[in-house]
């Protein structure tokens, strides 16, 4: 890190901690931890910042060079926006700020004034691009202002909730609402859109309504792109008398690794139970196969729970090379 940055994070924790101690005699031994902590907080503080201002241009490119020129709506907040842009011809730049601050004064309320705060800048900043910046009209072809408008436009929010923010607050009132009605957060969304595309017919036109389900889905399989990442991982937990043997295959033709849970048969002979070794690891959607095949090899009979693991840190599995 650099050296300013660093003694700039020490001379924060010193009098942080004279602070909390109500004393001005601190070690060395009790700065170094904090700093140690600062520089992590600074450090993810960074790239999400970054992840932000990449979302915010993204979406303000698929605004104002697709859907905007061509009187298209999307999904969301985004869309209530584009649609009263559409009614009341106000700028789209105050219409994002005001649509949204209701469901980010609920945000400050479901998950943290944190978040809050960070999502109001977000949405601040891409009003802000969205007046200020102007961006090139890429086409008129209504299929593809669709598709990629509803691309860029996903892109955006999902390098935004990468960062730890949102641009679009239907989110945070889907997730609110399926905490107080028991349903889920993917109906309440779908419930919101199927009304503003109702109501996008009944303004606009059914052909510019039907659009704009084709641009939320663009956005939206987007979205899950860029938060979930294009490669998925599968947890796989085997339960099998080989389990030594399933061990050293994984290690040495899958080159993965693995770890190995102390377990405890319920089912046995005469009721009985029985200990036994049961083994977990990660691998691509793409090894799955491979894996499958060389369990059959050792066990035809191996017990074996597969789960989506959405993403990870740390391991060998982005480490190692496919084989």
């Amino acid at each position: 890190m650099n050296p300013f940055i660093s003694k700039l994070l020490v001379v924060i924790a010193r009098k942080r901690l004279e602070a909390k101690y109500n004393t001005t005699s601190i070690s060395k031994k009790q700065v170094v931890p904090l700093v140690r902590i600062l520089q992590v907080e600074l450090s993810h503080a960074i790239k999400e910042y970054i992840f932000i201002i990449i979302g915010v241009f993204s979406a303000g490119f698929g605004l104002k060079g697709f859907l905007l020129p061509n009187n298209f709506i999307d999904g969301g907040a985004t869309g209530i926006s584009l649609l009263l842009e559409n009614i009341t011809h106000i700028n789209l730049s105050y219409l994002l700020i005001i649509v949204n601050l209701p469901f980010i004064l609920l945000a400050s309320r479901t998950f943290s004034v944190k978040f809050a705060i960070r999502s109001i800048v977000a949405i601040a900043f891409l009003a802000f691009v969205v007046h200020f910046i102007d961006y090139p009209t890429i086409t008129e072809d209504k299929l593809l202002i669709a598709v990629f408008g509803g691309f860029f436009l996903g892109l955006g929010i999902g390098m935004s909730m990468r960062g730890g923010s949102v641009i679009d607050g239907t989110e945070v009132l889907a997730i609110f609402l399926s905490r107080k009605l028991s349903i889920t957060i993917g109906d309440v969304l779908l419930l919101i859109n199927i009304i503003i595309f109702s109501f996008g017919a009944y303004v606009l036109s059914v052909e510019t309504a039907l659009y704009a389900i084709l641009t939320y889905l663009a956005a939206a399989k987007t979205v899950d792109f860029v938060v979930d990442g294009v490669e998925e991982y599968v947890g796989v937990t085997i339960i099998s008398e080989k389990h030594e043997d399933l061990r050293i295959m994984i290690i040495e033709k899958l080159n993965r690794a693995c770890t190995i849970f102390a377990g405890r048969g319920g089912y046995g002979i005469n009721g009985k139970s029985y200990d036994k070794d049961i083994i977990y690891t990660v691998v691509t959607r793409l090894e799955l196969s491979k894996l499958q095949t060389e369990i059959d090899k050792i066990d035809r009979n191996a017990f074996i729970i597969m789960g989506i693991v959405k993403d990870l840190k740390g391991g060998m599995i982005k480490k190692k090379p496919l084989k």
